[in-house]
């Protein structure tokens, strides 16, 4: 049986995605219903924003109020969410629960399912910043989605509602895909961290690095976008500068640490896409960087305890 084309939604959880997702789909017209959440006061402030939502005593309430419940808790939280909660598909409460974690397994969502509800997972793809710059930012970001028909559709729906590009995700495949989206994201600041705590030998400030290199990232994403992964990369690996990897890999295996390891393996993957290049520098250039990166990693087969970057942040 599909779903009415504006489903009441509740949630459970008041955070940065639920502040951002309720106050997006409100507007597009989708009612949200109820909210709840283990302080009153986040659930009360975004209650206030939301036509016609209540803010629940529990879970439960929210579940008799909606037609789908997003469960936007912690990933620790979301099974005894999901254990706590009495669905009747025939009833006029919720039919189906969504949680928005990227990494948890949407079974853990059985609970609902064995009570013949609806179970799904919506993850944006998006950093919440908890502020109303959210709202326009998420627009042209992407949504992965796994649930089955009709709630899938319904899913979709509410993804585009958000201007957000929906994607399917097979089930089993949560885990990778969001360990994989780590490096779009909190590894993208483990790397500018990285850039920060090698300038500071150097006398620069945090915000002055900052102010440097993030111009130079955002152009490199605008490259991307426009000319591909292969297309964008730039720097000594891209014109096959043998010569300088290696006595920059010699360089930072002088400060300790791990330093000249994180360079070794992410220039393993600058290799591979400089070989992708349209004219790519030449093959020996190549082999000679690879030795280089493999003497390294060889000489460090247990990744020892970071020195530089701790002690600059000390």
């Amino acid at each position: 049986m599909p779903y009415s084309a504006t489903p009441r939604l509740g949630f459970v959880g008041a955070g940065r995605l639920a502040r951002c997702v309720a106050r997006a789909w409100s507007r597009a017209g989708y009612p949200v219903a109820a909210i709840a959440s283990r302080s009153a006061g986040p659930a009360r402030e975004l209650a206030d924003q939301l036509p016609g939502c209540i803010v629940a005593d529990d879970p439960q309430r929210v579940a008799a109020c909606s037609d789908i419940v997003f469960l936007t808790v912690p990933d620790d939280e979301i099974g005894a969410a999901a254990n706590a909660l009495q669905i009747v598909p025939s009833g006029s409460g919720a039919r189906a629960v969504v949680h928005c974690s990227g990494a948890t397994p949407v079974d853990v969502l059985a609970p609902v399912r064995a009570q013949g509800g609806d179970i799904g997972g919506f993850h944006p793809l998006y950093l919440f910043g908890g502020i109303d710059g959210d709202l326009t930012r998420i627009q042209g970001c992407s949504v992965t989605i796994e649930a089955p028909p009709p709630l899938a559709e319904t899913l979709t729906g509410l993804a585009r509602a958000l201007g957000c590009h929906p994607l399917s995700i097979p089930p089993g495949g949560r885990m990778l895909y969001h360990a994989a989206a780590h490096y779009a994201a909190s590894f993208a600041l483990s790397a500018l961290s990285e850039t920060v705590s090698l300038w500071q030998q150097l006398g620069f400030s945090e915000d002055d690095a900052l102010r440097a290199v993030l111009p130079m990232l955002a152009g490199t994403i605008e490259t991307a976008r426009d000319k591909g992964l292969a297309g964008a990369l730039a720097g000594p690996v891209s014109r096959g500068d043998a010569g300088i990897v290696e006595k920059q890999l010699a360089l930072l295996d002088g400060l300790g640490g791990d330093h000249a390891l994180l360079y070794a393996l992410m220039t393993r993957r600058a290799v591979e896409l400089a070989r992708r290049r349209p004219v790519p520098p030449s093959t020996g250039a190549l082999a000679t960087i690879e030795r280089a990166v493999e003497n390294v990693v060889a000489g460090r087969g247990a990744v020892p305890r970071p020195t530089l970057g701790s002690e600059a942040g000390e």
